[in-house]
């Protein structure tokens, strides 16, 4: 399978391992929910999940694959806050925690951009003889 369709289908995984960790182990994720969104942050965790297990299907299925994935880089842009707060948070953590959260910020924009190209590219396209 050529690497440009299998870019929406690992970018499905992702999604789709993320949202399943929202459910299994979602603590961490309760975290970081921004204290200035109202309600329980346990809500906020488990609807961020829907979101990615939803838009997963929707980056796994052709049909869906554009409009996914531009959901998908608006997604990723919406969650920074959350990451900058893990990040500010964590400032006191020992280094190697302290670094995976900084570690996390500049990631963000890669998956913008691997989102936008999945979009832009993906349209379309049948998994290989389905």
């Amino acid at each position: 399978m050529p690497r440009s369709e299998r870019s929406p289908l690992l970018l499905a995984g992702l999604l789709a391992a993320a949202g399943v960790t929202h459910f299994a182990q979602p603590r961490p994720y309760d975290e970081i929910v921004p204290r200035a969104l109202p309600g329980n942050p346990r809500t906020w965790t488990y609807a961020s999940g829907a979101v990615e297990l939803s838009l997963a299907a929707g980056v796994a299925l052709p049909r869906t694959r554009k409009a996914a994935a531009l959901a998908t880089a608006a997604f990723f842009v919406g969650v920074f806050p959350a990451n900058v707060k893990m990040a500010y948070d964590w400032r006191d953590r020992p280094a190697p925690k302290k670094a995976a959260a900084i570690g996390r910020l500049p990631i963000q924009l890669p998956l913008v951009m691997w989102a936008r190209s999945v979009a832009k590219n993906g349209e379309g396209k049948a998994w290989a003889s389905a």
